[in-house]
């Protein structure tokens, strides 16, 4: 029995796949728990046009994270800190510190797209790494100042 997958289904296929299973399988599992649609005209269709529609979203997502990269590339945000003697700081700088410096910039940078090594705990200046895609990073400088 041909089937189209509605969602991932372990050892059997991903979503929108057309697979070939037993029919006692397809029937009684895939169909009646709403995971899976029979192959027909429509059925193809829709599967080929929603594949098309999600690499074109794909394709506008990279090429966004392409545009990004190029404006914040090397570019440097300043930081303003608390810190005690010897230029130490009280705590220790994070993703969510450096998104709101980039932000206030008018660049939209998630906190979970912040890479740091290691851990910012002095004054200065530092290289961070931002993962806009899975195909485009890029480097930024967090130049950390005494409040």
């Amino acid at each position: 029995m041909k089937l189209i997958l509605l969602q991932d289904v372990k050892d059997v296929g991903k979503k929108n796949d057309v697979v070939d299973v037993n029919d006692g399988y397809g029937r009684n599992f895939l169909l009646k728990k709403k995971l899976a649609r029979e192959v027909n005209a429509a059925n193809l269709n829709d599967v080929k046009m929603k594949k098309g529609a999600e690499a074109e979203l794909a394709r506008r997502e990279l090429e966004n994270a392409k545009l990004l990269a190029s404006k914040i590339e090397n570019k440097e945000f300043e930081l303003k800190v608390k810190c005690g003697e010897g230029g130490k700081l009280y705590g220790a700088v994070t993703s969510m510190d450096v998104a709101e410096a980039v932000k206030k910039q008018g660049y939209e940078v998630s906190k979970k797209n912040i890479v740091i090594d290691g851990t910012i705990k002095n004054v200065g200046k530092f290289d961070v790494k931002v993962k806009l895609h899975t195909k485009v990073s890029t480097k930024i400088v967090v130049n950390i100042v005494a409040e």
